[in-house]
Parts: C-alpha cells; sequence; structure tokens
C-alpha cells in the first residue's frame, strides 16, 4: 500500500529542521528562532503528528558517559523455514526486542539485515551475538563490523 506524501513548504521544513535538531524545544522557542507566530507554529505541529510526519518524539544519548561507547554493525543472512516462511521483517522486529540492539533494517544484497549494536565492550558484543542472536533459528550466519569512530 502506497503512503500518500504530504507536501510541506518552507516554514513547516524550518520547523522540522529544528525539531529533528532538538525535540524538545517548545512552540515558544520556535517561533523565536522561525520568526513564525505562535498560533502557526503549535497549529502546523499538530498537523504534522496528525498526518503521522512527525511521529515521536527522543532524544540523544551520550554514549560515553553511559560507557556504552562500543558500536558495531552485524549483517545477518536468513535461512528460511521451509515449514511456514517466517518474512525478514518479522525476524527483524524479533531481533529488535535484544538488548543493545538500537536498529535493525531488511537489506538487499548478500545479507538480508543490517543490525546496529550499541555495547560496553567486545566481550559484550560476542555474548550479543554468540548466545542471542546466532541463537535465533532464522539466523544463519552473521557478518561483523565494529565501528572505529562515529563522526557527528
Amino acid at each position: 500500500m502506497k503512503q500518500k506524501v504530504v507536501k510541506i513548504d518552507d516554514k513547516t521544513e524550518q520547523i522540522l529542521k529544528f525539531l529533528s535538531e532538538n525535540s524538545k524545544l517548545s512552540s515558544k522557542e520556535l517561533s523565536k528562532k522561525t520568526r513564525i507566530p505562535l498560533t502557526t507554529i503549535h497549529h502546523r505541529i499538530k498537523r504534522l503528528r496528525e498526518e503521522g510526519i512527525i511521529k515521536k518524539y527522543t532524544i540523544e544519548l551520550d554514549y560515553d558517559k553511559l560507557g556504552m561507547n562500543f558500536c558495531a554493525y552485524i549483517m545477518a543472512s536468513v535461512n528460511y523455514n521451509p515449514k511456514g516462511k517466517t518474512s525478514q521483517k518479522e525476524i527483524a522486529k524479533k531481533i529488535k526486542k535484544i538488548s543493545f540492539v538500537e536498529s535493525v533494517d531488511v537489506i538487499t544484497g548478500d545479507m538480508d539485515l543490517l543490525i546496529k549494536v550499541r555495547v560496553k565492550n567486545m566481550p559484550q558484543l560476542n555474548k550479543l551475538i554468540t548466545q542471542e542472536l546466532r541463537n535465533i533459528e532464522e539466523i544463519d550466519k552473521t557478518k561483523t563490523i565494529s565501528v572505529l569512530e562515529e563522526v557527528d
């Protein structure tokens, strides 16, 4: 089912830009930054939420302070069950529930899934891969890429 694409004007684009940088901004602060009247800001944000353009507000964590500064990407191939084919999306949702998994994407190529994880250290990554990820029946093999440096 194809989703309807919503066209936005320059003012709405400005609002989205500022909110994506800091979702904690109040309507009053947005009004000052964009020079758009407060009531217009309020109505546009309400419309953006109703249309599903703004899905949620979130936070950005300082992983160094949390001691979770080891980031890796795990590519996984799916072994489809011959009895009843499980979709990649269903497997991705199962993986997303595992602790330390930040995101799971269905991809093309030699591998089927791209999993972003954030852990404290290599032993924790090893445990996540060998004791959790590889114990999922549909996961055939994995390939891990460690991140050397994240660029803001």
